[in-house]
């Protein structure tokens, strides 16, 4: 692929050093790129960095997250390919290639996947582990890896969905369930992950709690129906239960029966209204 029609964004904040080591890799790598960090609201030398290396840095004045950045990114790009990698060292500029080669081959978008060993630690393993098999249940694909901002994507492809992606830090979650329900091709290329450089700006307490929104909203995102769709049956499984055990004990038909049916209904009208809604989005979208 000629280097003229590959972007490369870079978001970061605070991420001097990363990008110390990274950008003259990248310069070695993919010199005839666009090179472009996006400028997360950063305190530390990043702007010097930049003009020291002579790549593109897009401001943020004031932080608004990841996902943010990444957007300000790909709508500034001029490239066809768009590569999406971290700017705190871990990701290695020697492996575009091979999602570039990948890309070559016909897929619209192609995620670094990391190997269990390459995981930052055992909570986010665990936890990375579970998104993968949630997603890859939601799909009916192997997801090997949802959360990997290491990535390449067709730019006209990736910009149909940057008005779904968040400012935080899902973005790689989103755009990958986004990519699979509009019908575009997905592929993996294993690659290895090094230790970030600094400190990580998720706090695990803090956006611990936010795991089960995130799955939420993973499964909500591509079918809602197929999540509302267990919580229905399971409830009106209880409520045939509790009909079954208090018409044999007690000989009639309880209010709480009645009032787990019709729960049951109400979360499956949920989930095929939301699965409508999410339909006529995706459709808009495609337009």
């Amino acid at each position: 692929m000629e280097s003229g029609k590959l972007s490369i964004i870079i978001p970061a904040r605070n991420e001097a050093r990363g990008l110390e080591k990274i950008l003259p890799k990248l310069l070695e790598v993919c010199g005839g790129a666009e090179i472009i960090v996006v400028d997360d609201g950063s305190t530390d030398e990043t702007p010097q960095i930049c003009e020291r290396f002579g790549v593109t840095r897009l401001p943020i004045p004031e932080s608004m997250g990841n996902g943010a950045a990444v957007k300000t990114g790909a709508r500034f790009a001029s490239g066809e390919i768009l590569v999406l990698m971290d700017g705190d060292g871990q990701h290695d500029p020697v492996a575009i290639p091979d999602l570039l080669h990948k890309m070559d081959e016909g897929f619209d978008l192609v995620v670094g996947a990391r190997s269990a060993a390459s995981q930052a630690n055992l909570p986010r393993l665990i936890a990375n582990s579970i998104y993968n098999r949630f997603a890859s249940f939601m799909v009916n694909h192997r997801v090997k890896d949802l959360t990997s901002g290491f990535r390449a994507a067709r730019a006209d492809r990736f910009r149909e969905f940057l008005h779904l992606l968040p400012n935080g830090f899902s973005y790689p979650a989103t755009s990958t369930l986004a990519f699979f329900r509009a019908g575009y091709t997905v592929a993996y290329v294993p690659v290895k992950v090094e230790q970030r450089i600094g400190n990580s700006h998720i706090r695990l307490v803090k956006d611990g709690v936010r795991f089960l929104l995130i799955l939420f909203k993973i499964g909500t995102l591509y079918s809602p129906l197929k999540v509302f769709f267990p919580f229905s049956l399971a409830t009106f499984l209880t409520g045939l239960c509790y009909y079954i055990y208090t018409f044999v004990t007690l000989g009639r038909f309880t209010n709480m029966s009645a009032v787990l049916f019709m729960c049951s209904v109400i979360i499956f009208l949920i989930g095929l209204v939301s699965e409508q809604i999410t339909m006529l989005l995706y459709q808009r979208t495609s337009e």
